[in-house]
């Protein structure tokens, strides 16, 4: 059966079809109480189904919010995501969901579907990138945003203002202290551990990574230990889990241990060496962490007593990880509301949101062993 239309609507309720429509998509010039209970008795009947178009025509508003991510599958993401979806119900807008693996090429055709459906407001999660084979991607995606924002659109960005954004005019910059945070996970980890230090980052030139790893070398400089080597993997549990697999093999290999003399002759008894302390691994998400973690064990370690992992964000993924891993815990919910809120013209009197805050949480994954 064909859906109803407007015309028909109108017919049935004795209206104009621009006064029905003035009482069903929401114009603010809505004709007296008697008129509109009667179209929308008219409606009702027969069925209508409003024109969401036509009412972000009538509203001067889609009722849309844009959010895009790397990966809606990571804990992360999904976190912010909530924040987001939750800031929207307050709004009465819906959200629409663009997962982009980051590349800023894929983000700019994300932005222009977006625009095209004239969402109100774009959420941008997800580390900015500063490689020289993003630089054109880059440029584009700076260029599609700017053209929303200079059309009224309203952006919202974590962590790090967009590459080469040419105005700050619609512009909202959520700050998260990512190094600030990471030095103090270095400092507190170093007041406690006498073990070396290794961190499994992200590739350079993606910020978030390379603010964490600059943050916790800070940390340790400032506690008076040396640089930490530092793995770059891809940014996820599968590079982790790379990362890890080479650093249990550095593990065993350090393990004391000596092969038999050549003539067969019984090896005189040596005094027991003094086992080095643990390994202390950084990896600057916690996914990344997990997989590290995943992959000593695969190789027969333990943990915290052969290494010890620590992560970053607090991802909810956590609550079933076993042993309990040292992070730094992050509002990422509350992180998803402020910048829909803020990207709404809903923070406080339009100043700048206030950084995020975070906290080191140690726990059993970085304890000391006896």
């Amino acid at each position: 059966m064909a859906a109803s239309t407007l015309t028909e609507v109108a017919r049935l309720a004795g209206v104009s079809p621009a006064t029905a429509s003035r009482v069903l998509n929401g114009s603010a010039r809505i004709p007296g109480k008697d008129i509109a209970d009667r179209v929308r008795q008219a409606a009702e009947s027969l069925g209508y189904i409003p024109n969401a178009q036509a009412q972000g025509l009538a509203k001067s508003s889609s009722g849309l919010i844009g959010l895009i991510v790397h990966d809606i599958a990571d804990p992360y993401f999904s976190a912010i995501a909530r924040g987001v979806q939750e800031a929207a119900r307050e709004q009465r807008k819906m959200v629409l969901l663009a997962s982009t693996e980051g590349a800023p090429a894929s983000e700019k055709e994300a932005v222009a579907a977006f625009a095209a459906r004239r969402a109100d407001s774009i959420v941008i999660a997800g580390s900015r990138m500063s490689r020289p084979e993003d630089v054109e991607g880059n440029a584009e995606l700076a260029a599609e945003l700017d053209r929303y924002c200079r059309n009224g659109g309203q952006v919202a960005v974590v962590g790090h203002a967009v590459v080469g954004a040419a105005t700050e005019e619609g512009y909202h910059v959520v700050q998260v202290p990512n190094e600030e945070l990471a030095a103090q996970l270095a400092s507190e980890l170093a007041a406690t551990r006498e073990g070396e230090f290794v961190i499994i980052g992200g590739p350079e030139g993606l910020l978030t990574s390379d603010d964490r790893i600059r943050g916790f070398q800070q940390g340790l400089s400032a506690a008076g230990r040396p640089a930490a080597e530092v793995l770059r993997t891809s940014f996820n549990r599968s590079g982790g889990f790379d990362a890890g697999l080479a650093i249990a093999a550095r593990i065993k290999a350090a393990r004391p241990g000596g092969a038999a003399p050549s003539d067969d002759r019984p090896a005189p008894a040596a005094p027991p060496a003094a086992a080095p302390a643990p390994l202390c691994i950084f990896a600057v998400n916690d996914v990344m962490a997990i997989g590290a973690a995943a992959a000593l064990r695969s190789q027969g370690l333990r943990i915290p007593r052969d290494a010890t992992v620590a992560g970053f964000d607090d991802i909810e993924t956590l609550r079933d990880f076993r042993p309990a891993l040292s992070t730094v815990h992050l509002p990422l919910e509350e992180i998803g509301r402020q910048a829909a809120r803020s990207a709404a013209g809903r923070d406080g009197d339009g100043a700048a949101p206030s950084p995020v805050t975070g906290k080191v949480t140690l726990r059993r994954s970085t304890e000391t062993v006896a």
